[in-house]
């Protein structure tokens, strides 16, 4: 009750940016909890305690968004109003990432190790090869895009079945995003060791400035799509369970989440490109 009641829904929706706070201390908490309580699950404990933490949140924000869709208001406008809590949502998001890479890089090696040993496996299986050029990396795009569309299905699937169930997929995501770039700043800082003064600064705004920035060039818009389907399979699942259904309004419920969709896709496209052929040529310059 303690954690969920410190934003409500509406403060969230008017003040987007301090929801990157609650980010980092839901994660904050679940990081700890998890160690403390479920040290040997710590890696998924963690997740799961944090979608805990974010789900009153996010659930109280999609029964908002759903109520705009029957009061008939034109659809650009209601795109608009969406963009709000979505805007919120993301920076929930960036603080989950920024409170992960934090802890996994300056924790203690062997703790850092059991809270994150399930997300080091998955970046082992995923880590891309892409290059920046179109004939070597078209393979790759395919594979990263189908990849990102079944992310897609399984958040709007998530959110239809629980109402704000894709919170615990972009949770997974985040935690998984965070200990990549925590490992950059952690290996990076490590090249510092013999530094000082404005050297060290120095180094330490290179090291952490490179992290985030090669996941946020393609990782906004990739996580902004899964944000925007999960929102619509989100009202399309609470507009049933109100049995909206059965009003001729749900056919604007429907038109919504169907425009939502077709943005869903347009963005998880895009990040795609970025991720196979933009990113690396940056990264290339950084």
């Amino acid at each position: 009750m303690v954690l969920e009641n410190i934003l409500t829904a509406f403060q969230a929706e008017q003040k987007p940016w301090e929801t990157v706070f609650l980010g980092f201390i839901y994660t904050t908490v679940a990081v700890f909890l998890a160690y403390m309580v479920f040290k040997s699950y710590a890696s998924m404990t963690m997740v799961f305690l944090l979608t805990m933490a974010a789900l009153p949140l996010m659930y109280q924000m999609t029964i908002m968004e759903e109520e705009k869709d029957l009061e008939g208001y034109p659809e650009l406008w209601l795109l608009k109003e969406h963009s709000k809590a979505l805007s919120s949502m993301m920076w929930m998001f960036i603080g989950m990432c920024i409170a992960f890479m934090i802890w996994y890089a300056f924790l203690p090696s062997e703790m850092s190790s059991t809270l994150f040993s399930a997300q080091r496996e998955t970046i082992n299986a995923i880590n891309g090869k892409a290059t920046g050029l179109v004939s070597a990396d078209f393979s790759i795009f395919t594979k990263i895009f189908l990849n990102n569309i079944r992310v897609l299905v399984f958040c709007i699937l998530f959110s239809f079945l629980f109402g704000a169930g894709a919170i615990f997929i972009l949770a997974w995501n985040a935690s998984i995003i965070g200990a990549a770039m925590g490992n950059l700043v952690r290996t990076g800082l490590a090249e510092l060791a013999d530094a000082t003064g404005l050297a060290l600064a120095a180094g330490y705004f290179q090291v952490i400035s490179y992290a985030l920035l090669r996941y946020v060039i393609h990782g906004i818009p990739e996580i902004g799509a899964y944000f925007v389907a999960g929102l619509a399979g989100g009202i399309v699942s609470i507009a049933v369970m109100k049995h909206d259904i059965a009003t001729r309004k749900f056919e604007h419920v429907l038109l919504d989440s169907a425009d939502l969709l077709l943005i869903a896709l347009f963005l998880t496209l895009f990040a795609a490109i970025l991720e196979v052929w933009v990113t690396p040529v940056v990264m290339g310059f950084a």
